[in-house]
């Protein structure tokens, strides 16, 4: 890999030096703007896939293909000629790897950092093996390191726990095409990230796959993707960083480049959500305008993460920082991220006197098998809060947006090089004081 973002911005910085500390300050609370976002990485890893299976170059194919470590490190193990394989602190890109290496020939191992060595595996690999791959775990059964053989198919039809990662079903749908009778895949339990799987079909589609849903079976018929051309579009994940600190702005006008009203994309209920918030997104061609409406957010906010978790540390922000009562539910998905987010969220937010917590299980008869959250108190930033990151990209740019309010301390800023290595330089660009040190 190239060295990180943080060292090529600061000159001074490196990926092994976990104390450098980023001071975010702006010297008021306007937002303006324009700001080109990245591509999306969950696109872009799932575009990469198709074409590796192909046997196409991605150069050939695709435009404004994510920057993000996540999506740089798939594609250079998509292009290596080594039998080993280390997918770092990327879980889409192990997950994806599992799959398309076992319809590989010969034998490789792939391996993670000490994070991903915690980050269960175990269905997907189960799964895989139904339909005749040869995996071994190495270390501790469910878990990465993985040693991948060649595959002898023998069955079509599997059954895969859906209630743990959507990844999990994705990974096996992409090479479902090129097993000899495609792949009749049946999810069981609630689906977590459903919009995240219909990403996956609509972009197999693009790529000329059939697909077909037979009751509660998803059926991939066997053949091969055929190459068309495809912009990725941008990250709606990352919009949602831009979105807090709107919700923060006394005066707003920002434009978001890359982003689509129909998106494959579920973050992209940010644009309705954010409503709440006073904050109006008008769509124009290839982009987003935000602006204020006038009109005072509602006390009281209530939202189910299970189809975007990715975006609910920054809705606990967004929540803190105006002083309103959050309850969220469908986070059952983020004890398995990069880091334990339901810990880090309660640890981090307590540093602004903001409580995340549990709500008793009296909240949760409708839906029993929902755990709820309460974010409550109104965020004081007075104190110049120091935030960790825990390893973990949505942490640093969720926990950002306070600067909005009054500086605040990133401990090792790097980790947003996972998703969006621009970030710190994009809030240079709107008038940030973004200053490194140790």
């Amino acid at each position: 890999m190239t060295p990180s973002y943080a060292k090529a911005l600061a000159g001074k910085m490196t990926k092994n030096d976990p104390m450098t500390i980023l001071r975010l300050s702006k010297n008021s609370r306007n937002l303006h703007g324009v700001i080109a976002l990245d591509g999306s990485k969950s696109i872009s890893n799932r575009a990469l896939i198709t074409l590796a299976l192909a046997g196409e170059k991605p150069s050939n194919w695709l435009s404004n293909l994510s920057t993000s470590k996540d999506t740089q490190t798939l594609l250079q193990l998509l292009e290596q000629n080594s039998s080993t394989f280390d997918a770092g602190d990327a879980g889409t890109t192990f997950r994806f790897m599992t799959a398309f290496l076992a319809t590989q020939p010969g034998e490789q191992i792939l391996t993670g950092s000490a994070r991903m060595l915690e980050r269960p595996v175990g269905p997907l690999v189960e799964a895989l093996r139904e339909i005749g791959a040869n995996i071994q775990f190495l270390g501790k059964e469910g878990y990465p390191p993985l040693k991948i053989g060649e595959m002898k198919p023998r069955a079509r039809s599997v059954r895969v726990p859906a209630n743990v990662s959507s990844q999990f079903l994705s990974a096996l749908l992409l090479i479902g095409p090129y097993l000899p009778e495609g792949l009749e895949l049946v999810p069981e339990g609630a689906l977590v990230s459903r919009p995240y799987l219909e990403m996956t079909l609509g972009l197999m589609r693009h790529f000329g796959a059939s697909i077909d849903w037979q009751g509660e079976a998803i059926v991939v018929a066997a053949g091969r993707y055929e190459p068309q051309f495809l912009a990725v579009e941008s990250d709606w994940s990352a919009a949602s960083y831009w979105y807090a600190m709107a919700a923060f702005s006394e005066d707003l006008d920002l434009t978001l480049h890359g982003l689509q009203e129909r998106s494959w994309q579920g973050d992209s209920v940010l644009a309705s959500m954010m409503q709440q918030f006073d904050i109006q997104t008008v769509f124009e061609e290839n982009k987003v305008r935000l602006k204020k409406m006038g009109k005072a957010p509602r006390p009281l906010f209530e939202k189910d993460f299970l189809e975007c978790p990715d975006i609910a540390q920054t809705l606990a922000v967004v929540c803190a920082g105006l002083g309103t009562t959050g309850v969220f539910s469908g986070l059952e998905t983020l004890s398995i991220k990069e880091t334990d987010r339901i810990g880090a969220l309660k640890t981090e937010l307590a540093k602004v006197g903001v409580s995340f917590s549990k709500l008793p299980d009296r909240f949760s008869k409708k839906s029993p098998e929902r755990t709820f959250y309460n974010v409550e108190g109104k965020a004081n930033v007075s104190a110049l809060p120091r935030f960790s990151t825990y390893g973990d990209h949505r942490m640093a740019m969720a926990f950002a947006a306070f600067a909005m309010l009054g500086p605040v301390e990133i401990q090792d800023p790097e980790v947003v090089s996972k998703s969006y290595p621009q970030f710190w330089e994009h809030l240079k660009k709107v008038g940030f004081e973004v200053v490194f040190s140790h």
